[in-house]
């Protein structure tokens, strides 16, 4: 470990040279910055890991049962499980996507759920990100890294090796592949996690492509070469947003989408990975209805706790709030990358007293959370270690089977009064080891 920690700076020196930035719209600009890596490790145990990754198995099936229902027959709105407004007000929710059955009914193939782990131990589920989950491939090129700096401190702690990512998302493209090419779809180069598209594309042996690169025709989807020949594809790991996925079914004026890959995908002629309409399961509104969803669809109780969460949309909710609101966090449920998160204990009377009033006029669009006193971990600062609050990114990538990478991402707050731990907010991240004994 104390290797590691010496090469602190030169790990971080190679990963700019590699490019290992994330990028920020800010004020109609792009800016791009390093991702700054801490080289002291989050340390799962094995059976820590064993329960998370049950868990975490369970809540990502029951949402892609919910997907799958909420798309066709609506069974756990008949049942009066959710109510039927708060599916249909959802800006995730896209009806271009009803009775559209993607292949092996699997609409999250990769899910990156967001936990924190209280000072109690027990570890809370933060938020679902079933759109496009980014961040995995910070910690793999960390891993690779830091082995390079310091073998020696691999081969005396027994660390499950997470370099195998790339293999379990090949084999997701594979899994579901209509017949083709796999091509991970990228908008460009400006945008925020164009690194990580480019590296995941490389180490999955997929093609990197720019929407201009991919055409319709015959109601299938064709990579162009620059030859100018023509390959058939059979799955698209799309890393841009639905509304910009496709001008003839959302956005008319996308620059950055493919006219008919929806066709296309309706059609079952190519997978999309994740599937379009995802964000009605991430709403962080219908976040509070998971462990619902966990007991209708797969008959359990949840193994891993929402955070305690209370929707303004009911009226005895909306009252505890009201009353409640210095001591919680509300957040906004459309929104992502730490924004739209303010904290009652930050505001002042006056502005407490517009929060109360924008809650009761527009219940739908907020929840509110206990504030979770969650644990801290150690960075190096200089040349002292000082506790920052931190949270982990698990993905979770299903193909017919549910796997959880052992490994995830540890992002941390630079900011010492800060609980916001978003790479956009200004955060790190750290390698996640999971122990094999």
């Amino acid at each position: 470990m104390k290797e590691i920690v010496e090469q602190r700076e030169s790990i971080n020196r190679l990963m700019a040279r590699y490019g290992v930035k994330f990028g920020i719209y800010k004020n109609n600009e792009f800016h791009e910055q390093l991702f700054p890596f801490d080289p002291l490790p989050r340390i799962i145990k094995p059976e820590e890991f064993s329960y998370l990754e049950r868990g975490l198995t369970q809540r990502v099936d029951a949402l892609n049962a919910f997907l799958a229902d909420i798309y066709s027959d609506k069974k756990i709105v008949k049942d009066g499980v959710i109510p039927e407004d708060f599916i249909f007000s959802s800006k995730g929710y896209l009806p271009q996507c009803e009775g559209v059955k993607p292949p092996k009914n699997i609409y999250s193939h990769i899910s990156g759920i967001d936990l924190v782990q209280g000072k109690d131990g027990e570890w809370y589920i933060l938020e679902d990100n079933l759109r496009i989950p980014s961040g995995a491939s910070y910690p793999m090129i960390a891993r690779e890294l830091t082995h390079q700096a310091s073998p020696r401190t691999f081969m005396s702690n027994h660390v499950v090796d997470n370099r195998n990512y790339a293999d379990m998302l090949r084999e997701v493209m594979d899994a579901v592949n209509t017949g083709g090419i796999n091509v991970v779809l990228t908008p460009g180069r400006y945008n925020a996690a164009f690194f990580e598209h480019s590296y995941l594309a490389e180490r999955t042996g997929a093609i990197l492509a720019m929407p201009q690169d991919l055409y319709v025709e015959g109601n299938r989807l064709y990579y162009r070469q620059y030859q100018g020949k023509q390959q058939l594809v059979g799955t698209v790991y799309r890393r841009l947003s639905d509304e910009y996925l496709d001008p003839l079914s959302f956005l008319p004026e996308s620059l950055i989408g493919v006219p008919g890959i929806m066709d296309v995908y309706r059609s079952g002629n190519v997978a999309l990975v994740n599937a379009p309409g995802n964000g009605v399961a991430d709403d962080k509104g219908i976040y509070y209805f998971v462990p619902h969803m966990i007991k209708y669809y797969l008959g359990e109780d949840a193994i891993l706790k929402n955070a305690p969460t209370y929707l303004a949309f009911y009226e005895q909710d909306r009252k505890f709030i009201l009353k409640h609101l210095e001591r919680l966090v509300v957040k906004d449920v459309s929104e992502v990358g730490g924004y739209g998160v303010v904290f009652g204990s930050d505001m002042t009377k006056e502005q407490l007293a517009d929060w109360r009033r924008l809650l009761t006029e527009q219940p739908r669009r907020f929840i509110a959370q206990e504030v979770i006193d969650f644990i801290d971990l150690d960075i190096v600062e200089g040349d002292s270690r000082v506790p920052r609050k931190a949270d982990l990114r698990a993905f979770v990538l299903s193909s017919g089977t549910t796997r959880v990478w052992p490994s995830g991402l540890t992002r941390f707050s630079r900011n010492p009064d800060s609980f916001v731990v978003n790479s956009s907010q200004g955060g790190g991240f750290k390698d996640t080891w999971v122990l094999s004994r």
